[in-house]
């Protein structure tokens, strides 16, 4: 079909002087061929039409004087080669308000290209200049096309999406603008591909949630504030993961993303990237350099993902998270910052994998506040502090994570608590230090060539180290300070230049199956005043002699093998060591007491078996020295308190008969025989109120008399203490409080609660799992007790195979009897200078007969309840006499007992 073609020129040759009157007459597809002038006029568009400068671009000019240049509201026109300029007013020079439009090698000035409404129109080869506010604006729910086009020199922002509108930008260049580059707002989006956004005066991209950018193949560079920010509008929220298709899957996730992939970001006036409110940001094999502040912060309640991203030559800190952010990073490098290479503080989680922090000013990797840390097969290197530091209130789980050569610490925890699972820590000035009231685990760790310290537990600090080894120390291999309290286990100490292992003042290790070689000065060092139980450990190849006791130190030192040195043994005079079933072997000068001689030559004075580390979470401090037979010799008293206990006769009698078992298992331990199979850990079945922490209490008390527990304290467990609150945590998290009760009774309560009926994915499983596991690797340091409602119980038990073999004994806890309650009543009466008289007494009696025994009843709380009740009447009462006296202010009537409410 022919096209209709007319042709417009302001003087001379053409039918038409201006190029309305020919749209005006042109049909449908009709083309408008223009020769070379200035039109000063506004161009009005409805319909199809191909408007086209007859010399090429730059020789036809459309000026309006009042307006736009060019409207357009219907139809598909196509502009070429045509310049558009705004009226004076600088306002809008293109306006498309309906229709789908499409503008090639156009040069627009003076105003802005204005998108409304539900337009399409599509930008090739164009260029934008002059705005004196955004050069591109898309809004409502329009959408456009830009490639290969420019926009520059505008007086605000260079491209803005708003409402709903949507961009598919590529190839196009944002410059010399005063505000930011590109600016996503609303609930827009758009993907720009192999942009360039430079020289702006503010970020280089604004994403104001919920709009949810892609970018892929852009640079940001040269930008007077961030190169990305994210920010919420205020009052306004992201939209839920369930609003959008797919609901919260992996695909419906990455819908709400705002992404960059393949970007880089350098050369900034700030941050590079800072991303705060309740986004979702994701950045995939970016490149982030050269900024002027923090290479990528995360704060607000987003979350901020990179994978295999470098963030590298920075002045302040690589990565930070402050607040409630989840920062994950999987790959990448974060290296030569000015500050931190990761930064944590608040409340934020933060998620390392496979990826390497080096060259960092200050401590690489430092969690502070109640952050969260996660690190995992990632490689820290290079820092001129601390290597990893974690402080406060924070807590770290690293697991296969090697430091090297940070000048101070490798790693550094300070009041913190921390899991750290088979690290290595190479060539710092100190291996690891701990000075922390937490108690950390360090399972298959190693230590290689630090220039001081190997591993330092600080003074009143406590750990539990699990193999692994520290090799070639500078000084000591490890040092235990005062009164620190360390459990060391199947560790290797090996080629120290001081001793290998320090036990200072006050100090109380378990030391366990640990092998010393190589020491250049003594393998064990116990300083005046040092305490501890060493056992089944080896000493080899020392510079000094292989033990040294400084003045009232009291270690044990229990089938300890010295072999392959020149001499075993230096006490101080007033040492007051004890040797068990140790032994020399190739000493040249050998000293130490033998198998034979260890009971012979034992000190007066000397300690007996040294307790474990101090419990936390409500656990009380216990006596750590405890006087050989000092324990046993509380049997008695301890009993008589159960004895004392009101009701629970079974209760009673088992534990009775389980203490005469226990005595007779260390006796035949202290005799060389086997002890016979026996499992310690109990279920307690039971309602509310029944006694049940009571006695797991007392049962404690009366193993760490017997000499079967370190300590007996108790610490108090429930679900919300185990189970975590995503994948990962619920491991880490129930071990923590693990740690907390060795040496002692860990005490579930409602323990039903860690396997929900019918919920076989829940993570409460998890902590099922890892206690089963921790129970045997730690059979003889803690005992379990979980209990609960009687049903309930047993569903705990079948939950796990491995629950039945180690629980094999169940309590059951009664309800307490109406004589019971009044007999609880009574002795809280006594214990708080009331008495009963014997009518108050059977009044008493009868309320607690006329109770309703519901799921509700609280047993012994009911009891305390009726005794309260009972003091606040009988002080009603003494408030209206004027002259009481102490009968008065101490006797309880049947008036006080309160009423039975139904």
């Amino acid at each position: 079909m022919k096209r209709n073609v007319l042709r417009v020129a302001d003087r001379g040759w053409g039918t038409y002087r201006t190029v309305t009157a020919a749209v005006r007459a042109a049909g449908d597809n009709a083309v408008i061929h223009v020769q070379p002038g200035v039109y000063r006029e506004s161009l009005i568009l409805d319909h199809d039409v191909t408007v086209v400068a007859e010399k090429g671009p730059g020789t036809v000019r459309i000026a309006a004087v009042h307006g736009p240049a060019v409207s357009v509201s219907g139809g598909a026109p196509v502009l070429r080669d045509i310049a558009f300029e705004a009226a004076a007013d600088r306002g809008v020079a293109v306006l498309v308000g309906g229709g789908r439009p499409v503008l090639e090698n156009c040069a627009v000035s003076g105003g802005r290209v204005e998108i409304v409404h539900d337009a399409s129109a599509e930008l090739r080869s164009c260029s934008v200049e002059d705005s004196d506010r955004s050069g591109v604006h898309v809004t409502g729910t329009a959408a456009a096309v830009l490639e290969d086009c420019v926009i520059r020199s505008t007086a605000g922002h260079g491209l803005t999406l708003s409402d709903a509108a949507r961009a598919e930008v590529r190839r196009t260049t944002v410059e010399r603008v005063t505000g930011c580059g590109l600016v996503l707002a609303g609930e827009s989006q758009g993907v720009f591909e192999d942009c360039t956004i430079r020289h702006v005066g503010d970020a280089a991209l604004l994403v104001q949630t919920p709009a949810r950018p892609v970018l892929r193949g852009c640079r940001l560079h040269d930008t007077k504030a961030q190169g990305v920010r994210v920010a919420d509008v205020r009052g306004a929220a992201s939209p839920a993961p369930e609003s959008v298709a797919g609901g919260n899957t992996a695909a419906g996730r990455e819908e709400l993303r705002i992404r960059l992939e393949k970007c880089e970001v350098f050369r900034t006036g700030t941050e590079g990237v800072l991303a705060s409110g309740t986004a979702e940001l994701r950045l995939q094999d970016c490149h982030i350099r050269e900024t002027g502040g923090a290479g990528v912060i995360a704060a607000g309640a987003g979350r901020v993902e990179l994978e295999q991203t470098r963030v590298v030559d920075v002045p302040g800190t690589g990565l930070a998270a402050v607040e409630d952010a989840e920062l994950r990073v999987r790959g990448g490098t974060v290296a030569r910052t000015g500050a931190n290479g990761v930064h944590a503080t608040d409340r934020c989680t933060v998620r390392l994998s496979e990826c390497e922090i080096s060259t960092t000013a200050y401590t690489a990797v430092h969690f502070g506040g109640s952050a969260r840390g996660q690190l995992h097969s990632c490689t820290v290197r290079d820092s001129a502090q601390h290597g990893i530091r974690v402080e406060g209130a924070a807590d770290l789980t690293a697991e296969d994570v090697r430091v090297e050569r940070a000048r101070m610490t490798g790693i550094d925890i300070m009041d913190a608590d921390a899991v750290l699972r088979r690290c290595v820590v190479g060539e710092a000035e100190t291996g690891i230090r701990l000075d922390t009231r937490h108690r950390p685990l360090l399972e298959g760790c190693e230590v290689l060539r630090p220039s001081k310290t190997g591993m330092e537990i600080a003074a009143g600090a406590g750990a539990v180290v699990l193999g692994g080894r520290v090799d070639g120390s500078g000084s000591a291999g490890v040092f235990l300070d005062e009164r620190s309290e360390p459990w060391i286990e199947e560790l290797t100490i090996a080629d120290a230049q001081g001793s290998g292992l320090v036990i200072w003042a006050g100090a109380r290790p378990r030391v366990r199956s640990v092998t010393i070689a190589g020491a250049a000065k003594n393998g064990v060092y116990a300083g005046d005043g040092a305490e501890g139980l060493l056992e089944d450990c080896a000493v080899s190849a020392t510079g000094y002699p292989a033990v040294y006791v400084g003045a009232k130190a009291s270690p044990v030192l229990r089938r300890m093998l010295v072999h392959d040195t020149d001499e075993d043994l230096s006490q101080a005079d007033d040492a007051e060591a004890r040797f068990e079933q140790c032994r020399s072997s190739n000493v040249k000068s050998a000293t130490m007491p033998t198998t034979d001689e260890g009971e012979a030559a034992a000190v007066v004075g000397a300690a007996g078996l040294t307790r474990s580390p101090r419990g936390t979470g409500g656990a009380q401090s216990a006596e750590v020295s405890v006087q050989e037979g000092a324990g046993e010799e509380r049997l008695p008293e301890l009993l008589a308190e159960l004895d004392q206990l009101v009701g629970l006769e079974s209760v009673k009698r088992e534990v009775a008969s389980m203490t005469k078992l226990m005595q007779m298992v260390k006796r035949r331990q202290e005799a060389g025989l086997q002890p016979p199979p026996l499992s310690r850990h109990l279920i307690f079945a039971g309602n509310p109120g029944t006694g049940k922490t009571t006695v797991a209490r007392l049962y404690g008390r009366l193993l760490a008399a017997l000499g079967l527990l370190a300590k007996g304290h108790l610490v108090e467990a429930d679900r919300s203490a185990l189970v975590g609150e995503y994948v990962g945590h619920t491991g880490p998290k129930t071990t923590a409080v693990f740690r907390q009760a060795l040496g002692g009774v860990l005490f579930i309560d409602e323990a039903y609660a860690l396997v929900p009926a019918g919920q076989n994915n829940d993570f409460g499983q998890e902590a099922v799992s890892t206690l089963v596991k921790l129970m045997e690797d730690h059979r003889d340091d803690v005992v379990v007790i979980a209990a609960g409602y009687p049903e309930d119980m047993e569903r705990f038990i079948d939950s796990n195979p491995g629950l039945a073999s180690r629980f094999t004994r169940t309590l059951r806890f009664d309800d307490y009897s109406s004589e019971d309650l009044v007999r609880i009543v009574e002795h809280q009466a006594s214990q708080h200078d009331y008495r009963l008289g014997e009518e108050t007494s059977a009044a008493l009696l009868a309320h607690f007969d006329a109770i309703e025994r519901t799921e509700r009843f609280g047993n012994g709380r009911t009891a305390r309840q009726a005794f309260q009740q009972m003091t606040e009447q009988h002080a009603l009462r003494m408030a209206d006499l004027a002259d009481a006296g102490d009968e008065d202010l101490t006797l309880l009537l049947p008036a006080d007992v309160p009423a039975v409410v139904r």
